[in-house]
């Protein structure tokens, strides 16, 4: 076998082993069958779809649905906007402020400051979680939301830090010390020429931050308290001994297909972009 053959073997093995599950989560959620399956077809049914909107009289009447709780489903949803809409731009500035210090500020602390600012990422979830609710609990702030935002920034911010750095590090400092010899102030360059150079970065640092916060378990869990979220709901539907319901496969293929038109609709404003260039 020459070796581009066996290349091509080992890339197919990676793509099936990588999207062979995802593949069939998307049929199952599609068959009328409890707990999913794709060996048993049932009929095709939407009705794991249906879920969210359907009446109550309906919802009643199925045998699966009704042991679910629709309200509590949807709140634990909303939880997990809620919490994203203030990790993501907290961990933008924290990652914006670590990046700018870590490339404009040169001195033998660099290597220091990259691992401590660093260290969260590479900390279990399990820590972090249990740390975040020790300290906001000495301080009198009861396990909830607060402690889900504090504990998942703690390591999110890391993600936009180590993807601005990466594009301040291909801009010309020159410019800034241009600007600065010029008379502009710090402020002034760092707003007409940095933040609108960082666009890109911080559209996509900030697309991965609200991804990595919807999905986040291990932290979260141990940070909840009594609340929930979206992960840690599906994790303990996940959990039933008897199967999980259907409904989770219908959440995660609205995900998956959410997630590939914003990489398609990106892929199109890139093309069209380098063409207009």
């Amino acid at each position: 076998m020459t070796s581009h053959r066996l290349l091509s073997t080992y890339t197919w093995a990676f793509l099936i082993f990588m999207f062979a599950p995802l593949v069939l989560m998307v049929l199952s959620s599609f068959n009328d069958a409890s707990p999913p399956t794709v060996t048993e077809w049932h009929g095709l049914t939407g009705k794991w779809y249906a879920f969210f909107w359907m009446s109550d009289d309906a919802l009643r009447a199925d045998p699966v649905l009704r042991a679910l709780d629709r309200g509590r489903l949807v709140a634990c949803m909303g939880n997990s906007l809620r919490v994203a809409a203030v990790v993501v731009p907290l961990s933008l500035l924290l990652g914006l402020a670590g990046a700018v210090l870590l490339t404009r500020w040169r001195t033998r602390a660099n290597g220091v400051l990259w691992w401590v600012l660093l260290s969260p990422m590479l900390a279990p979830g399990v820590v972090l979680g249990l740390s975040a609710l020790v300290f906001w609990g000495r301080l009198g702030v009861n396990a909830g939301l607060v402690t889900i935002i504090m504990a998942q920034v703690t390591f999110i911010a890391g993600y936009p830090m180590l993807i601005l750095m990466a594009r301040l590090q291909r801009q010309p400092i020159e410019l800034e010390e241009a600007a600065l010899d010029l008379g502009a102030t710090p402020l002034h360059v760092f707003r007409r020429l940095t933040l609108p150079y960082l666009a890109p970065a911080l559209i996509s640092a900030g697309v991965i931050a609200l991804m990595a916060s919807l999905e986040n378990y291990n932290t979260t869990m141990f940070a909840k308290g009594g609340a929930c979220t979206l992960a840690t709901e599906i994790g303990a539907m996940g959990r039933n001994p008897n199967g999980h319901p259907p409904v989770i496969n219908a959440i995660g293929t609205v995900i998956i297909a959410v997630t590939v038109l914003a990489a398609l609709a990106h892929t199109f404003l890139l093309s069209r972009e380098k063409k207009a260039s």
